[in-house]
């Protein structure tokens, strides 16, 4: 495999984990890295570049970005936003993978992408749960700050230092796997 071909991967799979936290974050951060031809998206996935995506996908992020920060809305969202994360995880896997089969490309866009965007999101959701039970909801414009915050930096990182994104990522996922047994042992 080229190195082409790994940042490709390692972006892919930064953008998902931050797909986790925000879906359309970094769907609009991908869009205004091809707008401004920072990366060169997949021949069929070269539309995300265009000015209608830009302005669609940025209004979609202010949207969501604001509906986390009203109460009992934020955890509607969460109980939706795990299978459209799985899809967008999948959709940005497949449109930044570069020089790969098909096969393979769907293969890791299904397992890494939408894979990773599900582990994300699903911990993000037990978090704003625990923050709801625990804090009575008060605690949940605090959690949202958080996740926004993490999926823009990650999808910045994802884009401008894509291996330092993977790193990101395996580190999200082994504080994640800490505190999964933390939560078990309990």
């Amino acid at each position: 495999m080229m190195i082409e071909t790994i940042l490709s991967i390692f972006l892919g799979i930064g953008l998902s984990a931050s797909v986790g936290f925000r879906v359309f974050l970094p769907l609009f951060a991908l869009s205004l890295a091809a707008y401004f031809n920072i990366w060169e998206l997949n021949e069929s996935w070269m539309w995300i570049g265009s000015t209608t995506a830009v302005i669609t996908l940025g209004i979609a992020t202010i949207v969501e970005i604001v509906a986390y920060y009203i109460p009992v809305v934020d955890n509607l969202l969460d109980t939706i936003a795990i299978p459209l994360a799985t899809v967008a995880g999948t959709a940005i896997m497949v449109s930044t993978v570069a020089d790969l089969s098909p096969v393979i490309t769907w293969a890791l866009a299904i397992i890494a992408g939408g894979g990773t965007a599900a582990a994300v999101k699903s911990s993000a959701s037990a978090t704003r749960l625990g923050s709801t039970v625990s804090t009575a909801g008060f605690g949940n414009p605090i959690v949202s700050t958080l996740e926004t915050g993490s999926s823009v930096v990650m999808s910045i990182v994802s884009i401008f230092l894509p291996i330092l994104a993977i790193i990101l990522v395996v580190f999200l996922f082994y504080i994640v796997h800490r505190l999964y047994k933390k939560i078990r042992r309990n």
